[in-house]
């Protein structure tokens, strides 16, 4: 079984805004997304950036086969969700933005503003597989890449620049903890049995503070001695399995020339070490090859394929 997620990159019909400016220039976008979802053919991925539930269901015919899908209903100003396509039928179990109890509002602007929900909703489903049920959270965190007030993606001076920076880490560390406390719901303290997979673009790196939230309790993460060794946190931690993947694919995205790993697979225990290999980009396919994208996302409407790169775990019984 391969689950993976895949940050999608727009994924609009013609017409849009955000989308495609033709129907020529659409149809190779599809294409190159068809490609690569034919190739990787997971039982379940999670995906991103779907703007039009349409231009999904395009992708998928364009794939070919049975397949199911959920949206989540909370999309944010670019009107851009997240997503789940599987072969398998899907239960939708959980469809949230709103922040968990406890956390207070934070604030996203030089105005004063405050939010108290992400700007993404965190989409929970449950697949039957033949090791039993899955479940799966799908999410997509606040963007590193800033915007500034008047839709401006560069700053006046470094002091806009860094508070609007601290205002984007504001976010996506409460979007982390609020995906955590949905994560805690699916593992429901039994972690040891339940197969639960949280998957989505986290837009930070492994040992980021803020990717770092979702693993709960520290301590046996892959690589360290305490990994084999079982003790009481196994039943509520999450595993990320990007030590897993080799050195020279561990990247998703390449920003400003530089490689980085921001989108994500977390495990539970039953589930982690079944895990019989990661990547990135494709099975045997080598290192990914992606565009280097730069501050302003504009630059990259209407290109085909996807800026990202899918994560994907191939998963035993």
């Amino acid at each position: 079984m391969l689950l993976g997620t895949w940050n999608l990159e727009n994924l609009f019909r013609p017409g849009d805004p955000g989308g495609p400016p033709d129907e020529a220039t659409y149809r190779t976008k599809l294409a190159a997304l068809a490609a690569v979802v034919t190739e990787l053919d997971p039982a379940l991925l999670g995906v991103q950036e779907v703007g039009d539930p349409d231009a999904l269901q395009d992708l998928l015919d364009l794939v070919g086969g049975d397949w199911h899908s959920a949206l989540s209903k909370h999309e944010d100003g670019r009107h851009i969700r997240v997503g789940v396509i599987s072969r398998a039928p899907l239960r939708v179990l959980a469809d949230t933005n709103a922040f968990p109890p406890g956390l207070r509002p934070v604030q996203v602007n030089d105005s004063g503003t405050e939010i108290s929900a992400a700007g993404r909703g965190f989409l929970a489903v449950e697949v039957t597989t033949d090791a039993g049920p899955l479940r799966v959270a799908v999410a997509h965190l606040k963007s590193k890449l800033l915007e500034y007030p008047g839709n401006r993606f560069f700053p006046h001076d470094e002091g806009e620049r860094a508070r609007y920076g601290a205002y984007a880490l504001y976010r996506r560390a409460a979007e982390a903890a609020t995906l955590r406390a949905l994560a805690d719901e699916l593992l429901d303290g039994d972690g040891r049995a339940r197969d639960v997979a949280v998957l989505g673009d986290m837009n930070d790196e492994v040992q980021a503070a803020t990717t770092q939230i979702l693993l709960g309790p520290p301590g046996s993460e892959i690589g360290t001695s305490g990994y084999d060794r079982p003790d009481q946190g196994d039943a509520e931690r999450l595993w990320d399995v990007a030590p897993l993947i080799p050195p020279e694919q561990r990247y998703s995205r390449v920003n400003s020339g530089r490689r980085e790993l921001i989108d994500h697979i977390l495990l539970s225990h039953h589930l982690v070490h079944r895990v019989t290999a990661a990547g990135t980009g494709l099975p045997g396919g080598g290192a990914p090859h992606l565009p280097s994208v730069g501050p302003d996302p504009s630059e990259r409407r209407g290109k085909p394929g996807s800026d990202h790169a899918p994560v994907w775990a191939r998963v035993g019984q």
